[in-house]
């Protein structure tokens, strides 16, 4: 049977369907008032929440440096001589598409463009050092910190569901051990409620952004208008394909999903790479990682209290927030699929192997639109400036040899990247929503939030705007700075 209703946690279930529902139905029937309260908590949340955001990240990637290199980095998740569940090159593939979704074919081919419109730093535009800073930035906010965030949640989650063997994969279920009994009552529920609150807001926001990349493409190629009907239809393709990949399941589904999206990454950047400017590629790529590297802790703390120009909120507070809300639901995965590593093994698979998959990205199709503005072969920091940042994207990409060819197989990335994000994202709501798990969630409770994860997005894509989409992260990311610390704290309680 599909479906065991004795498993589905049933009032939990209704409820938090029914609070995805009510939100929708504001945005969908209050679009323009929506929009307008978004923009005004934009900026008071930004002032508010900051430097909190800034430092839960900087003070994960401590507290995981120090988890893997102590003795308890040594824990097998597992029995003692267990091997690991999944493949090397499967477990990251999963933890990568996961964590990332097509969010970074969007950011890494044009993240440059807007700090090469406004510095950080305080640096003049135009400069020499500006460009070479815009093109680095990107790597910081997809770093090692930012993973950290992402893997900080499953160090709890592993070590009971692993160890301990508790066959419950809920967030509030991690906090037991600070929380003890109340883990059962309303703060439990709260806890899971704000998990799956932020989760959908959170894939809203990705597919808010990723979308109208898509749409814009299929116009470069049909010649079909950019409307609103092309977003839901585009979304619905999305969501069928993910739809019918969680339904398969983890090792069938998610697994094979995520192998075949790494290998048409490395398929299309190595094409841009040998097509492209290559020396360029590899000359700016390796400046790039020398400016990280060498102001690491700087990048990490940097609020501009006095200049205040507005960069740190605008761009990494919203990074980090982002990080933060989709920090239980990777947690919650990347413990899942981590069964025979070590504590070790998972901390450092995560926050080396993220990062380095997301710098192929800044590094080829980033530097590739670099490349383009310099030499004047295309204007793209002019199209970001105009609100044409989708059209940018789809330029630079249609700009390499065989344009059409190339815009095709983006495309198509684009769309497994989003369903390898999405039915990761189904199968964790599954979970969250069942009593207990057996082997994996029920498979129509699969399917039926594999469906649900769609409404946000179609909510969201009427309002539009960088700025809804950021709010809406800043917003939802508040509950999910208590759930980190509170994690961690049930981690060290464990030990």
């Amino acid at each position: 049977m599909y479906l065991k209703k004795s498993l589905i946690d049933w009032p939990f279930f209704l409820v938090a369907f029914l609070s995805l529902l009510i939100l929708c139905s504001i945005v969908f029937f209050y679009p323009n008032v929506t929009h307008t309260w978004l923009e005004q908590m934009h900026v008071q949340l930004t002032d508010m929440t900051g430097v909190l955001y800034l430092w839960i990240g900087f003070s994960s990637l401590i507290f995981l440096i120090w988890a893997a290199f102590s003795k308890h980095g040594q824990i097998r998740l597992g029995k003692k001589d267990e091997s690991p569940e999944f493949s090397t090159f499967s477990w990251i593939s999963m933890i990568f598409c996961a964590g990332i979704g097509s969010g970074i074919m969007y950011w890494g081919a044009i993240e440059w463009g807007y700090y090469y419109l406004e510095p950080p730093l305080g640096l003049i535009p135009g400069t020499p050092f500006a460009v070479e800073w815009s093109a680095a930035y990107g790597l910081f906010h997809y770093g090692p910190t930012a993973w950290a965030i992402y893997c900080l949640p499953a160090l709890p989650i592993a070590y009971l569901y692993h160890v301990k063997k508790v066959p419950i994969l809920k967030i509030s279920e991690a906090c037991r051990p600070v929380l003890n009994h109340h883990t059962d009552g309303f703060v439990g529920k709260l806890i899971d409620m704000f998990f799956m609150i932020g989760l959908l807001g959170a894939s809203g926001t990705t597919l808010g952004i990723s979308i109208p990349m898509m749409a814009e493409g299929v116009k470069r190629l049909t010649g079909i208008q950019h409307t609103y009907l092309l977003d839901i239809i585009l979304l619905l393709v999305c969501t069928i394909v993910f739809a019918v990949s969680v339904f398969a399941g983890m090792e069938k589904g998610v697994k094979r999903l995520s192998n075949i999206n790494v290998y048409l990454v490395f398929s299309l950047l190595i094409f841009v790479t040998i097509f492209g400017p290559t020396f360029f590629i590899l000359e700016i790529s390796t400046n790039s990682v020398g400016l990280v590297l060498n102001n690491f802790f700087r990048l990490n703390t940097w609020m501009d209290p006095i200049a205040q120009s507005g960069f740190p909120e605008k761009w990494t507070i919203f990074y980090w927030a982002w990080w933060i809300v989709y920090a239980p639901f990777i947690g919650l995965f990347i413990a899942k699929i981590s069964r025979g590593r070590t504590i070790k093994e998972m901390i450092l698979g995560t926050i080396i192997f993220g990062p380095v998959g997301c710098w192929l990205f800044f590094f080829v199709l980033g530097n590739y639109g670099l490349y383009l503005q310099n030499t004047t072969q295309l204007d793209v920091a002019s199209m970001i400036k105009q609100g044409h940042s989708n059209e940018a994207v789809i330029s630079i990409i249609h700009s390499l040899p065989f344009g059409d060819f190339t815009l095709i197989l983006f495309l198509i990335l684009a769309i497994i990247f989003v369903a390898t994000t999405y039915d990761t994202s189904s199968y964790m709501l599954a979970a969250v929503t069942q009593r207990k798990i057996e082997g994996e969630p029920i498979r129509l409770n699969r399917l039926f939030w594999a469906f649900s994860l769609a409404l946000p997005p179609m909510a969201l894509l009427i309002i539009g705007g960088l700025t809804s989409l950021q709010a809406v992260t800043l917003l939802v990311a508040i509950p999910s700075c208590i759930i980190m610390v509170l994690l961690s704290l049930s981690f060290l309680k464990l030990l």
